[in-house]
């Protein structure tokens, strides 16, 4: 700079703009919570319609509104720790801060715990979403707030632990033990899925199906039916399919075995510890039974959870549960597809199918996973449900019956609509019959089965669209 020219001070004024993010999932808030706020300098947050206030994801809150005249007040800007209590009344909306140090959502996380009180909400939202109006549910949410930071501070500093179970008997399509796990820890199963599981999807093959999003029944109906069009150029060529079935697959599967799977995968400490913690679970130990004791003889004493011994056997009935069993049996859809090379091959949980020209060699097959499945995962084969045939004989899958050219509901489906449906209430008639037009309709050639379920819902008295997909109530 030029010594004649008078030295002009510069200053550059830089701000830092950071997004701040609050958490109101209940109103009043509770005494534990009355301030939790999540900081954070990007990301949007997902916004559910639901009894709740949503998070705000994008900017703070504009500010409460008046019950009486809907004026929205200025909201009061607070300090990190700072506890911000709002009393609201008939007429006006009073804001009192007061400097208490509180603790943040961001001090509850221990060093070791490597999740979020954010992710944790969305395990809630997720978990609630089939079972929103369950007992369960709706003793939690009554203290919604206070309960999710509960279990927040308890899965941080390690001392959570599954709480009792309920078990119960199911006598349809055959009597089995149903276990549920209680509503917080449906939601920390929930938690663990989410931060888990894709990783071992992305390694699961496309002909792996069940508790895989997009991969429910009907994918896998298609599945097969697309390979068996190949394998037989469109119903031109002979071709057999060989059907297998593990023995007593839930009870019996080894905890040891499907902890070293998840082992190879989970290398994050905190994370394979509540696992290690959900897997190992015996609710065996702590449960309510609820309906009819008798019904439990119903279930063959092979089949029950309560005669197994200690670390074998998932209840049947939780998210966890069906997520370690897919887990488990990826070792068996590698060993089909690398080891015996199987270019047709569908698994839906336990129930698998292969597809060759030769009968010959899905003897073959056989015999190499009938060895394969007790050194390797300590199962076995149920010889029962071990089917050797052509596949133009049908194969039963499913619930679908796949012929040549046509792929039906299975009759025992159409029998279940017919008399579930004439059988149902009032309140539930609607409801049971739309879900089995729902079902019939998965298949292209149901059409002759929806129309008698629309005859017998005519005879009701309601009323049935041009296609028989829907029925409606008499106006």
């Amino acid at each position: 700079m030029d010594g004649a020219t008078p030295h002009l001070a510069r200053f550059m004024v830089v701000k830092a703009v950071m997004t701040e993010r609050l958490i109101n999932l209940v109103v009043p808030l509770a005494h534990k919570a009355t301030a939790m706020r999540i900081q954070d300098t990007a990301g949007l947050v997902r916004v559910w319609s639901c009894a709740v206030s949503p998070l705000i994801g994008t900017g703070v809150r504009r500010g409460d509104v008046d019950s009486t005249n809907t004026r929205s007040t200025r909201p009061t800007l607070t300090t990190p720790g700072i506890r911000t209590s709002i009393m609201a009344t008939r007429t006006t909306t009073t804001r009192r801060t007061r400097a208490v140090r509180v603790r943040s959502a961001a001090q509850f996380v221990r060093p070791h715990a490597d999740f979020s009180f954010l992710q944790l909400v969305e395990a809630y939202f997720d978990c609630r979403k089939a079972k929103r109006n369950t007992e369960s549910a709706l003793a939690f949410e009554q203290n919604l707030e206070r309960n999710l930071v509960d279990l927040f501070e308890e899965l941080a500093d390690g001392s959570y632990h599954p709480g009792r179970s309920i078990c119960f008997v199911i006598t349809r399509p055959k009597p089995r033990e149903v276990w549920a796990a209680e509503f917080r820890d449906r939601i920390v199963h929930h938690l663990l899925y989410n931060r888990i599981s894709p990783r071992f999807y992305a390694s699961f093959i496309a002909d792996s199906c069940a508790c895989i999003p997009g991969r429910g029944t009907l994918y896998a109906a298609e599945r097969l039916e697309a390979k068996v069009r190949s394998i037989t150029q469109n119903w031109s060529r002979p071709a057999w399919y060989l059907k297998c079935d593990l023995a007593n697959f839930f009870v019996s599967i080894d905890k040891a075995i499907v902890w070293n799977l998840v082992a190879r995968r989970v290398s994050e400490p905190w994370w394979l510890k509540l696992a290690e913690t959900i897997l190992f679970h015996d609710p065996r130990q702590d449960f309510e039974l609820r309906g009819n004791p008798a019904l439990l003889e119903l279930v063959p004493k092979h089949k029950r959870l309560l005669s197994q011994v200690d670390g074998f056997g998932l209840p049947i009935g939780n998210l966890s549960s069906q997520f370690f069993a897919n887990v488990y049996l990826d070792a068996l859809d590698q060993f089909a597809k690398h080891q015996v090379r199987a270019r047709h091959y569908v698994r839906y949980v336990d129930d698998f199918i292969l597809l060759h020209e030769s009968p010959q060699w899905l003897n073959g097959a056989l015999a190499l996973i009938s060895d394969f499945l007790p050194q390797r995962l300590n199962a076995q084969l149920n010889p029962r449900k071990t089917i050797l045939q052509p596949v133009e004989r049908g194969i039963d899958f499913v619930g679908h019956v796949i012929k040549p050219w046509c792929r039906r509901p299975r009759r025992r489906s159409l029998n279940s609509a017919l008399t579930r449906t004439s059988a149902a209430k009032p309140e539930e008639f609607l409801s049971t019959a739309n879900s089995y037009f729902g079902l019939l309709g998965q298949s292209p050639k149901s059409h002759h089965d929806r129309a008698r379920l629309a005859k017998a819902v005519l005879r009701s008295g309601s009323t049935v669209n041009h296609g028989f997909t829907q029925t409606f109530r008499k106006s």
